[in-house]
């Protein structure tokens, strides 16, 4: 990292522990804090999506944080291995990506500190739950829709992210058989028609396209792109490094035309684009009040996701591309809604204007940015190294 990079990231850092500290104890139990303020709730999907960050910070006090979180959430599991939303709360279920994603925070606490065997029981009945996620018996698990991180987008069925989140997952612990079963099944292309021949599965490749479709389930699809599902295929190793290549390269392009168009007033692209707009099919009523083109999850800016495009850049061995990222994400985190914050550290911020919209000092917002900031000064990936190697 150059010398001018290294004077606007280092103090961001700072700020950023300082936010993960301030969160480490709130009032649930004294679990983490999702937010400074706006959300003292320990949601389970944002701390272990932080937990990224926090293990590559080498914060001790904020790691054993961690493990206990990890530990309340595997004796809040369901008899069958499912993990709730709220980490204190083993009633608040439901979601679809709160199995995987403490599937993959444990997978990365394992490596991180070399106890192989942690919570070794708890793993086994989430992978056991995992299992049986498929309507169809398939490696791919499905989804409803508004299961995942997007509560008020609609996912359906064979979902890219959540999909990602459980290969990573299985590639740390081990399960490569299962794996390499998803990764294959993720390469077929999506159906094009209206009809489906019963003995052709459908996948999330799509034609002509670098990227992979948000989600398909039988001759249904959305070609819209997912930041966050795409920017774990490559980090993940899903996509293949000359796929990843391209699909960065596509992203910037789209990018600048939706500058071009005054639709995105800042270097980093929208966590959903193109926007769903009122006259679109997939268009829901909910949306006008919710989830207007280029807000929240549709098409809002998300630093923590931001972290993980920043991550794939390095991944897919764009390093310039990711410094110049980096400092924008910088820029990002620095505008604030509560006033005498140095850096806000922001829920979400709109695509058109640049202005913070969500909770200030978001917890996964300063952990994903100490790790995109570690991928870039390390020019590698933690974790999800260890991931592609084994592919």
């Amino acid at each position: 990292m150059d010398r001018a990079l290294e004077q606007i990231v280092g103090p961001a850092k700072e700020a950023a522990l300082e936010v993960l500290r301030h969160n480490r104890r709130g009032p649930c139990r004294g679990l983490p804090r999702t937010a400074g303020w706006g959300y003292p709730e320990p949601y389970t999907r944002d701390l272990m999506i932080a937990a990224l960050g926090i293990l590559v910070s080498g914060d001790l006090k904020l790691v054993a944080a961690l493990r206990r979180t990890l530990e309340i959430l595997a004796r809040h599991q369901s008899t069958r291995g499912h993990i709730p939303s709220l980490v204190h709360d083993p009633e608040d279920r439901g979601a679809s990506d709160c199995t995987p994603l403490f599937l993959l925070a444990a997978g990365c606490f394992r490596r991180a500190t070399g106890e192989s065997s942690f919570l070794a029981e708890a793993v086994d009945r989430a992978l056991g739950w995992m299992e049986y996620q498929s309507p169809a018996d398939r490696p791919l698990v499905a989804q409803l829709p508004t299961s995942d991180w997007r509560d008020e987008q609609w996912v359906l069925g064979y979902g890219l992210y959540v999909n990602a989140v459980l290969y990573s997952a299985l590639r740390l612990l081990g399960r490569s058989e299962w794996a390499e079963a998803m990764a294959d099944q993720m390469g077929h292309f999506t159906i094009q028609g209206g009809r489906q021949n019963r003995h052709v599965h459908e996948g999330l490749a799509l034609r002509r396209k670098p990227y992979y479709a948000m989600w398909s389930y039988k001759i249904y699809r959305s070609e819209r792109f997912d930041l966050l599902g795409n920017s774990l295929a490559v980090l993940s190793g899903i996509a293949s490094p000359h796929r990843s290549r391209a699909m960065v390269t596509w992203v910037e392009a789209e990018c600048r035309s939706l500058r071009r168009n005054e639709e995105l007033a800042v270097s980093l692209p929208p966590n959903l684009f193109p926007y769903i707009r009122p006259d679109d099919p997939d268009w829901r009523d909910r949306y006008r009040i919710y989830n207007p083109p280029g807000e929240y999850h549709n098409g809002g800016i998300w630093p923590f996701v931001c972290g993980f495009y920043v991550a794939a850049c390095v991944a897919a061995g764009k390093m310039r591309l990711a410094r110049r990222r980096l400092a924008a994400l910088t820029e990002l985190i620095t505008p604030a809604r509560r006033r005498g914050l140095a850096f806000g550290f922001n829920e979400w911020i709109k695509a058109q204007t640049g202005e913070p919209m969500g909770q200030d000092w978001q917890t996964w917002s300063a952990a994903m940015y100490l790790y995109a900031a570690a991928c870039v000064e390390q020019e590698r990936t933690p974790f999800f190294e260890d991931i592609r190697n084994a592919v």
